[in-house]
């Protein structure tokens, strides 16, 4: 797509896509299915884009392995629209969660204004640089909810617990990205921009019987999952180009091993980059090594090489390494390699640290 230097995309969101989504994606922004008008401009209800959200919930139906338990919804108002839409849809007296970071303190502090929240377990003390294992799930509660990945961090849950009570997990920066049992949660839900296609749709997958669980008391119409579900995510109108662009990356997905080819893809990547920061002798990763994130590999220089800092930076903008710089709360650098970023770019960034070890 770019005639020029190769750009090598670390950015953490929106992020990178895959060549293919954005090749026929240009080409519909021209002239869509045959209409001789772009697909900015078209009824969303026409036969045209309809048979588009049909086939994007039908690749996300497969990529996933879900039956017809299942309503797959597009939705507007990102993952900080769910931290609430979740509570004020189901929590009637107690919810638990787990505290891994930023994303999931928001949702817990939106929860709390629906009903009384149960912290199973958290890594706050130690700046969320684990994943915490041990906890108990009550039995008694409305749900359960986690993230599975976190990007700020860089840390990612390898398994999920067997829970007792339904399973609610915000899967905005690692889904598609591995093999998951998608059927064992109730309600998943993920921000399109990272895996799944550009910022303007998140994608909410929800058990049906969820519905008979919704809270005693008024919910906006715009916020009740089953209104989605029976309009098939056209109760009113829905983000038209972020859902044609979704589909797209989908499809690259599908053609490229499905989550389980996305799996290989990503733990080369991941195997690769940090190999190269464990033997560095300026650099430390700042995740647990049994909870590093294959999405975002956070790093830091170590205390006594801090000042190489501007040298770093300058190999990799002669590198052409971009969307590297760390979140503030974790200071350093965020290398985040989500499905469409290819080996090559990470393999360029090793060189970079391998060559300035030496």
């Amino acid at each position: 797509m770019n005639n020029g230097k190769k750009i090598h995309n670390f950015s953490a969101g929106p992020s990178i896509l895959s060549d293919y989504a954005l090749e026929k994606s240009a080409q519909d922004i021209d002239n869509f299915a045959g209409m001789g008008l772009s697909v900015l401009e078209i009824s969303h209800r026409s036969k045209q884009f309809v048979d588009v959200v049909d086939q994007a919930q039908h690749l996300v139906r497969q990529l996933m392995g879900l039956n017809e338990d299942y309503d797959v919804l597009f939705l507007q108002g990102g993952a900080s629209t769910q931290f609430f839409q979740v509570p004020q849809n189901f929590l009637q007296q107690k919810a638990v969660y787990l505290n891994t970071g930023v994303w999931s303190q928001k949702a817990i502090e939106e929860a709390k204004g629906f009903g009384r929240v149960v912290v199973a377990a958290s890594s706050e003390d130690s700046n969320f640089n684990f994943i915490p294992t041990s906890y108990t799930i009550d039995g008694d509660a409305d749900y359960f909810h986690c993230t599975s990945n976190n990007t700020i961090f860089g840390t990612q849950m390898k398994s999920f617990p067997n829970s007792p009570v339904p399973m609610i997990c915000d899967m905005s920066s690692d889904i598609f990205s591995k093999e998951v049992d998608f059927n064992a949660f109730d309600l998943i839900y993920a921000g399109a921009q990272k895996n799944m296609g550009p910022a303007g749709v998140t994608l909410v997958v929800i058990r049906k019987d969820m519905y008979a669980r919704v809270a005693d008391r008024h919910i906006p119409t715009m916020l009740g999952y089953k209104v989605h579900g029976e309009n098939g995510s056209m109760y009113n109108t829905p983000p038209v180009f972020p859902i044609l662009v979704s589909k797209y990356n989908l499809e690259w997905v599908m053609n490229n091993g499905g989550c389980a080819g996305m799996q290989i893809r990503n733990n080369e990547k991941a195997e690769l980059l940090y190999a190269a920061l464990d033997r560095s002798p300026y650099f430390v990763g700042t995740a647990e090594t049994d909870s590093r994130s294959n999405m975002n590999a956070c790093f830091v220089f170590k205390s006594e090489f801090e000042h190489l800092t501007e040298s770093f930076d300058a190999a990799c903008k002669e590198g052409n390494i971009s969307g590297l710089k760390g979140h503030r709360s974790v200071g350093g650098y965020r290398a985040s390699m989500y499905n469409a970023l290819p080996l090559e770019s990470v393999q360029a960034l090793v060189h970079i640290i391998d060559n300035f070890a030496s």
